[in-house]
C-alpha cells in the first residue's frame, strides 16, 4: 500500500514492540478490506503512557490504538466507555474513537484465542476444558470459553490466589461450571495453556505430556517462539492443536471489525 496524508493511523503501543506482528498483519487486513489505513509500532515505556495517550488523543488522524504489554491495565483508565468484558477484567487490548472524540475500549484476547481453537477444529460448546494460567490472558480466555458454551472449566495456576480471584470474577458468568484443580488433562476435551510457560526454552510443560490423548484439542497462547514444546508434545500425542501464531492471525479480523466498525459493540458508560 502507499501511505499518504489521508492515511488513517492505528498505532500499537507497548514495551517492547520489536516482536509485534500487527503492523504487518493488521495493515494487510485493513488494506484488503479497502481501507486507507496503517498500523504502526510505537515503543512506550511503562510510566510514559499518559504522555503518549494525551498526544494520540489530539492527533486527528489516529482512529484507534492497539494495546499490548505492559499497558493493558493502565490503558483501561483512559477509556470513557468500554465493553462489559473489558470492565470485568479492568484491561483493554483495543481502543477506538467514540463519536465525541473520547476512547472506547475492549478486550479481544480471549475471543481471539477461542476463535483460533474453533478455526482449527476445536468443539467448545459442551466441552470439559482445562485452563492453565489465571493471569490477564487466562481470565480473558476463561470469560470467552464460558460465553462460547463450555460445560465445565477447570482452572490451574501456580499462584492459588490468582485462581481464587478468577473464580470470584466468573461467579454467575455463563452457564458452565468453573472450579480450581490440578494441571491434569485426563478427562478433558480441551487443554489450554494461558501461562508464560513456553516462552523460555528451559520452561517445564504446563501439563504432563504423558496424560495427553489423541481425543484432546490442545491450544497455547505463546506466540513469536515457533511451536512450543507443549504444542510439539501435543502433536506427538496425536492431538489437534492451535498455537499462538494462530491466535495472532485470528485476532486480525476481530481488531479490524472493532476499529472500522464491522461488528462494533455498543458504547456503554
Amino acid at each position: 500500500m502507499e501511505v499518504s496524508g489521508a492515511t488513517r493511523l492505528f498505532p500499537i503501543i507497548g514495551d517492547p514492540v520489536t516482536h509485534v506482528e500487527s503492523p504487518v498483519r493488521l495493515t494487510r487486513t485493513l488494506t484488503e478490506g479497502g481501507h486507507d489505513a496503517v498500523c504502526i509500532p510505537v515503543q512506550v515505556a511503562e510510566g510514559h503512557l499518559g504522555l503518549v495517550m494525551a498526544g494520540l488523543a489530539v492527533s486527528g488522524n489516529v482512529d484507534g490504538i492497539l494495546v499490548t504489554m505492559p499497558h493493558k491495565r493502565a490503558a483501561f483508565g483512559y477509556c470513557a466507555t468500554s465493553s462489559e468484558r473489558a470492565r470485568m477484567l479492568g484491561v483493554v487490548s483495543v481502543i477506538r474513537r467514540n463519536p465525541d472524540g473520547t476512547w472506547h475500549g475492549d478486550m479481544l484476547d480471549g475471543l481471539a484465542f477461542v476463535k483460533a481453537q474453533v478455526d482449527h477444529g476445536a468443539r467448545v460448546e459442551g466441552a470439559r476444558a482445562l485452563l492453565v494460567g489465571a493471569g490477564a490472558a487466562g481470565a480473558a480466555i476463561a470469560i470467552a470459553l464460558l460465553e462460547a458454551g463450555v460445560r465445565e472449566l477447570v482452572v490451574h495456576d501456580a499462584d492459588a490466589s490468582r485462581v481464587a480471584d478468577l473464580l470470584r470474577l466468573l461467579a454467575g458468568h455463563g452457564d458452565g461450571g468453573v472450579s480450581s484443580g490440578p494441571p491434569d488433562p485426563r478427562g478433558c476435551d480441551l487443554v489450554f495453556n494461558a501461562s508464560p510457560l513456553g516462552m523460555d526454552d528451559g520452561d517445564p510443560l504446563p501439563v504432563d505430556a504423558g496424560f495427553l490423548g489423541a481425543s484432546m484439542f490442545v491450544g497455547d497462547v505463546i506466540s513469536g517462539h515457533g511451536a512450543t514444546r507443549f504444542i510439539v508434545a501435543a502433536r506427538a500425542a496425536g492431538c489437534a492443536t492451535a498455537d499462538g501464531a494462530d491466535m495472532v492471525e485470528a485476532v486480525q479480523t476481530l481488531m479490524a471489525d472493532f476499529m472500522i466498525g464491522g461488528q462494533r459493540p455498543p458504547a456503554t458508560d
